[in-house]
């Protein structure tokens, strides 16, 4: 299913982007060839850009610091301040094009700073600032002029001594009293009488040179660019602690949709007992007390009564026994996630076409509970509210390495479609509910249908956390 698949993928790249600024992954000697052109462009741009941000992060810092006790002197330097930022960044953008992806600081704040002066002063208190004012006036140009020299030295060494015996023989030689063939050879073997013509010498000598500085030049470009690339994950990225903050909002916005979703089920559940099986409970009582009385004198109209409280305690049962769906049903717990959803969607008043596939993990027992939950919540609005005549329901779970394991759990219809999330309806309930377990509800309903819902949660297999 297109929708599934788009779901998953997103799913997996959101993940995988808090591992963006890991280290690269070993590359074959031909994929270290198809990067050298970006490498290239990369380092040949290094040192202009960082000579252009040399002067103008210097000229605008240095006139604020000169003006420093005057009013004027703070604009200037919170505009190198901002400036840096922007050569920085920069500078992230080229490495992420040459192929190295670096996160980059969290800027906006939450709760960001507010009134004009506030504003202004924000950066002096930033470290980030400092730090992109560091590379930038400091060590970006320092490295920029090794690794350009580096570069543009490496290349002209490794296309000139492949290719000079054929340019070469067109330039007039003038008298040279030094080849650098004779003293190789000399060095390499003392005392030695070969006889050997010095152009042709010096045209071998230049051609395996240039060959081994061009069998090298993938190398040196990757590691001059890896350089720049160490140099701005600790100075241009982001902080680990930044990383941290945002692990805890999360966690904290993810236990607060848990505990709304739970408040909300549970008043909702309180709702349902009191304007169901308590008031036939209370109707069931009266009529027993009816009984009661009339059973010595009117015996015939006791008969009657004891058929209709009957009929009550039946009704009371059977909506008792829907209300207890919404708690671990005991074959669930007995005979695993499979069966139970199999037994669930058997009570389904629609057909439903039921597809499992679970991988060879042991599935924690809340995993297991809360996809049997959401399983039923959208089957039970699929044949509620989609006026739909066939259901499918498929659960399998994924294991997508570095993001972890997932569960995923479809529901798909081909009712009228136009389903949403509307705040207070059951949607949105279970959106909260698949967000307190730090995943992501798929709902794709246009008008006229088919209706897919899809609930992806993360889960550790319960080996694993075992081990753990």
């Amino acid at each position: 299913m297109s929708t599934e698949s788009a779901s998953i993928d997103r799913m997996t790249s959101e993940t995988t982007t808090e591992r963006a600024d890991a280290a690269p992954r070993r590359r074959g000697y031909g994929a270290l060839w198809a990067s050298v052109p970006r490498e290239f462009a990369f380092l040949l741009l290094t040192m202009p850009i960082a000579i252009i941000g040399l002067a103008v992060l210097s000229t605008v810092f240095f006139t604020g610091l000169g003006g420093i006790f005057i009013v004027f002197g703070v604009f200037f330097i919170v505009g190198a301040l901002f400036a840096a930022r922007g050569f920085g960044m920069l500078e992230l953008v080229r490495l992420q094009w040459a192929g190295l992806a670096i996160t980059p600081p969290r800027w906006q704040r939450a709760g960001g700073e507010q009134g004009f002066w506030r504003t202004v002063l924000a950066p002096f208190v930033d470290g980030h600032y400092w730090l992109y004012l560091l590379h930038g006036m400091v060590i970006n140009p320092i490295v920029s002029i090794f690794t350009w020299g580096v570069t543009v030295a490496w290349t002209a060494v490794a296309l000139g001594g492949t290719t000079g015996w054929i340019w070469q023989r067109f330039i007039p030689e003038s008298d040279r009293g030094l080849w650098l063939h004779d003293v190789i050879l000399d060095w390499v073997f003392p005392g030695n009488t070969f006889e050997i013509d010095p152009i042709v010498g010096e045209r071998v000598f230049e051609f395996i040179l240039g060959l081994v500085f061009l069998l090298l030049l993938p190398f040196v470009f990757r590691g001059l660019t890896l350089l720049h690339d160490v140099i701005a994950r600790g100075l241009l990225g982001a902080w680990r602690s930044e990383a941290l903050e945002v692990e805890v909002a999360q966690l904290a916005a993810s236990r607060g949709a848990a505990v709304q979703a739970e408040d909300a089920s549970l008043r909702r559940l309180e709702r349902d007992i009191h304007d169901g099986p308590q008031q036939r409970l209370v109707r069931l009582q009266m009529d027993l007390a009816a009984i009661e009385r009339k059973l010595e004198r009117d015996p015939e109209s006791a008969r009657e009564l004891l058929g209709e409280a009957r009929d009550q305690a039946r009704e009371t049962l059977d909506e008792l026994r829907a209300l207890s769906r919404g708690f671990a049903p005991p074959i669930l717990q007995d005979r695993g996630l499979a069966v139970a959803l199999e037994s669930l969607a058997l009570r389904s008043p629609v057909p439903v076409t039921v597809e499992i596939d679970l991988d060879a993990v042991t599935l924690p027992a809340p995993i297991e509970r809360n996809a049997y939950f959401i399983a039923a919540e959208l089957l039970t609005n699929a044949a509620k509210h989609a006026e739909a005549s066939a259901i499918r329901l498929r659960v399998g779970t994924r294991d997508e390495g570095v993001a972890g394991h997932w569960i995923d759990v479809w529901v798909t219809d081909n009712g009228r479609g136009g389903a949403s999330a509307v705040p207070g309806h059951g949607l949105a309930g279970l959106d909260e509910r698949v967000r307190g377990l730090r995943g992501m509800l798929v709902i794709d309903s246009p008008a006229g249908g088919p209706t897919s819902i899809g609930a992806h949660v993360p889960f550790v297999p319960l080996a694993a956390s075992g081990t753990a």
